[in-house]
């Protein structure tokens, strides 16, 4: 079915007229929307009959999403920057396939940004943008766990301010003082790299801003950024963290952080350098389930891996083992 098909089945069953779908159009037309959404402000046809109908005209599963409680484990899954920017939802997730609400399906650049992001197997549902939004406004504000999105914006909206050394004093004491502010933005910060399956994480000073980008399937995807004021409690907890020389300013350090998330554990290889407006901050984030490979899952060949074993029963030698990193 065409899009003006699906709409025209309105007029075939007497919902609407043909006059009354043709100054839809044109208020469409002139107000840069959608047709459906220009009958909706013109009370012509409710909202929720609009979207199942074209739901099932492009075969997608309409999303109740009004009386509907989205799983926390799905909420995790997706960053409220992201569900604003986009205007989409998680709905479900089971262990693999993410299930998302959104407003038009067919916008496939956005379907496979969602994917990019994400990194995640996408199954798409339709809602209204309407329900969408209170779906996150409602979901999203009452998560039991913090989000980096709502430390971000408690960092913007107060005056919370540290030194570096009040931050370096504080890290120290009490269990890393875990209920700190900038402490918990870490955390945080760390915690939804790897749920994004992110492999690095990039803290970037600039003159007037701090940019923190996660790197995900090799692209650099740049997240919602921390007031420029934080930059040296930032970086003064993660030194902490990699057992670093805080006061050393001028000179590269390279650190390491054990960490565990959920039931996993990760290392994450810490290297800071000078810059011209600060220090940078690169966090590498390895996964220690996934070094765990025995050495016929290394892909040899059968040959390769009858020398291998000949070779590894040698009493001396080296092997030399490389990489892009």
């Amino acid at each position: 079915m065409a899009p003006r098909d699906w709409l025209h089945a309105f007029v075939d069953d007497g919902t609407i007229s043909a006059d009354q779908l043709m100054e839809a159009e044109g208020m469409a037309a002139s107000m840069g929307i959608l047709p459906e959404d220009a009958l909706v402000r013109l009370e012509y046809v409710q909202q929720d009959r609009l979207g199942k109908a074209k739901a099932a005209a492009y075969g997608f599963k309409f999303a109740a999403l009004d009386d509907f409680e989205i799983p926390h484990s799905a909420i995790e899954c997706v960053p409220e920057s992201v569900a604003r920017e986009n205007k989409c939802v998680p709905i479900n997730f089971d262990g693999e396939k993410l299930t998302v609400a959104v407003t038009d399906p067919m916008n496939f650049e956005l379907v496979e940004k969602l994917r990019f992001i994400l990194n995640r197997e996408i199954d798409l549902q339709m809602a209204p943008e309407d329900a969408i939004q209170n779906a996150i406004n409602r979901h999203y504000g009452q998560t039991e766990t913090e989000s980096v999105d709502s430390m971000l914006m408690e960092f913007t909206e107060t005056a919370i301010d540290f030194t570096e050394t009040e931050l370096a004093e504080a890290s120290t004491q009490a269990e890393d003082n875990e209920k700190s502010p900038i402490v918990r933005l870490v955390n945080l910060v760390i915690s939804e790299a790897v749920n994004m399956r992110a492999s690095d994480i990039h803290v970037e000073p600039f003159e007037d801003r701090v940019r923190i980008r996660y790197r995900i399937d090799g692209v650099l995807i740049e997240r919602d950024a921390p007031p420029r004021r934080l930059l040296g409690a930032l970086t003064s907890r993660i030194k902490v963290m990699g057992n670093m020389d805080i006061a050393e300013k001028r000179r590269p350090q390279d650190g390491r952080i054990k960490t565990r998330i959920g039931s996993r554990d990760f290392d994450l290889r810490v290297s800071v350098m000078p810059t011209n407006h600060g220090q940078g901050i690169v966090l590498r984030i390895l996964d220690r389930d996934n070094i765990k490979v025995g050495i016929r899952n290394l892909g040899f060949s059968e040959e390769n891996y009858r020398k291998f074993q000949q070779i590894i029963r040698r009493p001396n030698g080296i092997f030399l083992v490389t990489g892009p990193t």
